[in-house]
């Protein structure tokens, strides 16, 4: 008896460790989290956005509505020219004009916002006091500092270096004073500098016919081909920014987001004399999400409507329809952020946005061919 009892005990133990072993997934080569019943879902992003996508706790509140979430980066005028979309099932460009094409493109029937960033640029307290001494850097009155882009747009017409600015002895460098951007052929960072540029340069007034294009771009122009090299991506200048210091790059247009970012995160990266100062007007660089089949939309209505998500966002500097998130982390962190911006314009439509930026690569092209 004492025998049967035993092999009976046995067969319970087993059937137990059979049951543990099919409700936790371990038997299917996952670690036990059970990700293998996951839904892959394969998008498109700007790279931006690619460290939120990566955060393991991103990846774990997409895992709790049964998504897995993978993604490749380009730029947002590459998403919506070059890409092959065929191979994603949604793409995220940032801004509002390329997710515009790409909707029409692919015939998407929604779109998701579910956060922005306004234009800013990264800067040092001595290069915002030399270009406050010159008139072009001003106080909003609101906490925060802007850079005048008309003012701007003049000094850079008359092909103003650092070194001829009256009383610059802090940044006495003997180069052009120009702002640094990504490659407007490829990146919507720059693509989105151009839009203010452009509505300034255009009598404050949004391009919108072939002829203002035209115009607009004899003054433009200079302020991307007079760079040089410019990169491709949004994250490599503001990472010259932070390791190399004004020596190399002593302002660069940014997403606020990616400044934001490491405030939030106490990283130390920003460090005391380093500024935050915004382009007036500026644009918001709204990142938008279109998706190709109904998974897709589910990523792109969790990024929206989701509190958990919104937190998330929140905390690589995002801004999301509730302000007040954004508000709190502002606070907890002693970011001096403002918490609004009033002097923000529309980009073009993605038409004419598209055409100032041809005309911008025909001249890069023109001054590349060698004179005969």
């Amino acid at each position: 008896m004492k025998r049967w009892i035993g092999v009976g005990l046995a067969l319970l133990l087993a059937g137990a460790v059979v049951v543990a072993i099919v409700l936790g997934g371990g038997g299917d080569g996952d670690g036990g989290g059970g990700t293998k019943d996951l839904a892959t879902v394969r998008g498109v992003i700007g790279s931006e956005k690619k460290p939120f996508f990566d955060d393991p706790q991103v990846q774990a509140a997409f895992a709790k509505h049964g998504l897995r979430v993978e993604v490749d980066t380009a730029g947002s005028r590459q998403i919506a020219t070059s890409v092959d979309l065929g191979k994603y099932d949604f793409a995220f460009p940032s801004s509002v004009p390329a997710a515009e094409k790409i909707k029409q493109d692919r015939k998407a029937s929604q779109t998701f916002s579910p956060f922005y960033s306004p234009m800013a640029i990264a800067t040092f307290e001595p290069i915002a006091d030399v270009l406050t001494k010159a008139g072009v850097v001003r106080d909003s009155g609101s906490g925060y500092q802007v850079l005048d882009v008309k003012k701007y747009l003049d000094l850079v017409a008359k092909g103003t270096r650092w070194d001829a600015l009256p009383g610059n002895t802090a940044y006495p460098a003997r180069k052009r004073v120009l702002l640094t951007t990504t490659d407007v052929r490829t990146s919507n960072s720059a693509a989105m500098y151009l839009a203010i540029t452009s509505y300034v340069a255009n009598g404050d007034d949004v391009v919108n016919s072939s002829a203002q294009t035209a115009k607009v771009a004899q003054t433009i122009s200079p302020l991307f081909l007079d760079q040089g090299y410019s990169e491709s991506s949004s994250e490599a200048p503001f990472e010259d920014y932070l390791a190399m210091g004004a020596g190399k790059t002593p302002m660069v247009v940014i997403y606020e987001a990616q400044y934001a970012s490491h405030l939030f995160a106490g990283d130390g990266a920003i460090r005391p004399d380093m500024r935050l100062i915004y382009p007036s007007p500026t644009v918001l660089s709204k990142h938008t999400l279109v998706p190709f089949n109904d998974r897709a939309a589910e990523v792109g209505r969790l990024l929206q409507e989701d509190p958990e998500f919104a937190r998330l966002e929140t905390r690589y500097g995002f801004r999301t329809a509730d302000p007040k998130v954004f508000a709190d982390l502002v606070a907890s962190s002693k970011a001096g952020i403002p918490g609004g911006l009033v002097d923000v314009v529309e980009p073009p439509t993605y038409e004419h946005l598209e055409r100032l930026i041809s005309t911008i690569e025909q001249r890069y092209l023109a001054s590349a061919k060698p004179s005969s």
